[in-house]
């Protein structure tokens, strides 16, 4: 499933993609309200250079409605994921960072029907390239993938 998105645009939403994950993990980790997460990233970390090295420009539309779109659905979100747990596993179970990554992912399948499908898992799947080896990668393409039939 290698459909991707035009160059400049693929690249500012695989930027936006990547940064949702990361606010989707702060908002967990220390509750830091929406607004002032989508501010914080927007002023800080959106493009920015940080311990040298340059970030590529996001797409903030894309990234503020991934997050927020999360936020708002997220109950729904967790109830289709944890739908598609191996008998035995819950979301507790899993790594925080995977979680926001399978969140993002979900969101934009059941919310983002202007991304095709492939592009949807393609892109989550290089996002968790980013942070875990082939296993867990596999695992995010696999619960994505049964997601998407059950959605979409």
């Amino acid at each position: 499933m290698k459909a991707r998105e035009p160059n400049e645009r693929g690249r500012a939403r695989a930027a936006a993609r990547l940064a949702a994950v990361q606010a989707l993990y702060q908002h967990q980790m220390e509750a830091t309200p929406q607004a002032r997460l989508l501010d914080e990233f927007h002023q800080h970390r959106l493009g920015m250079e940080i311990d040298d090295d340059q970030y590529v420009q996001a797409e903030t539309a894309f990234f503020d409605d991934v997050v927020g779109g999360v936020i708002a659905r997220l109950d729904e979100i967790d109830g289709l994921i944890a739908g598609r747990l191996a008998e035995g596993w819950s979301m507790a179970r899993l790594d925080k960072t995977m979680v926001q990554i399978l969140r993002a992912g979900t969101y934009e399948l059941l919310a983002r029907a202007d991304v095709p499908t492939g592009a949807v898992i393609s892109e989550y799947l290089d996002v968790a390239h980013a942070f875990f080896d082939a296993r867990e990668a596999k695992f995010v393409n696999g619960v994505l993938d049964a997601l998407a039939k059950d959605v979409r």
